[in-house]
């Protein structure tokens, strides 16, 4: 029979590396294809900037900017693995505003996709970014998954 700190000292070993693939897959990819939306905000920002949606009351202009923010900003944090869970955040709220807030009248084919994003970045803020990522190089192994003891006394 284990005694309770044994189990929280193999809690706090390396992440096996099939999922710190993973999560690096997860990360880049997820990333990678919301820039696409973020560089064409930036593009498209003279025209869009006056018509963006302003769910929160902020501003068509500061909206687009704070959309803007997460999707690149915090898109290119997520690809280098550097602040994942935090960054992980901005995101999955944008995609909370846009699916329930700013889609929130239209057909599920409307919101279908920001929810999807939204699940993907709910599960890196919990998981964390894996092996691969400059959180481990600047944090050591405090942002890996299984470093996290499941109840901290």
């Amino acid at each position: 029979m284990s005694h309770p700190t044994e189990s929280s000292h193999a809690s706090r070993e390396e992440a096996p590396l099939p999922m710190s693939i993973g999560l690096l897959l997860l990360r880049v990819g997820i990333s990678v294809l919301m820039l696409v939306h973020g560089i064409a905000k930036v593009k498209g920002f003279s025209e869009m900037s006056e018509g963006f949606a302003d769910p929160l009351g902020m501003g068509h202009q500061t909206s687009l900017i704070m959309a803007i923010a997460s999707e690149v900003g915090c898109s290119l944090l997520l690809i280098a693995g550097l602040f994942t869970r935090l960054a992980a955040l901005p995101l999955a709220f944008t995609m909370v505003v846009a699916a329930f807030v700013v889609h929130a009248d239209d057909p599920w084919q409307k919101k279908e996709l920001a929810i999807v994003y939204l699940l993907v970045y709910a599960s890196i803020a919990l998981l964390g970014p894996g092996r691969f990522a400059l959180d481990r190089l600047f944090f050591g192994g405090n942002s890996e998954p299984a470093n996290q003891p499941e109840n901290a006394t």
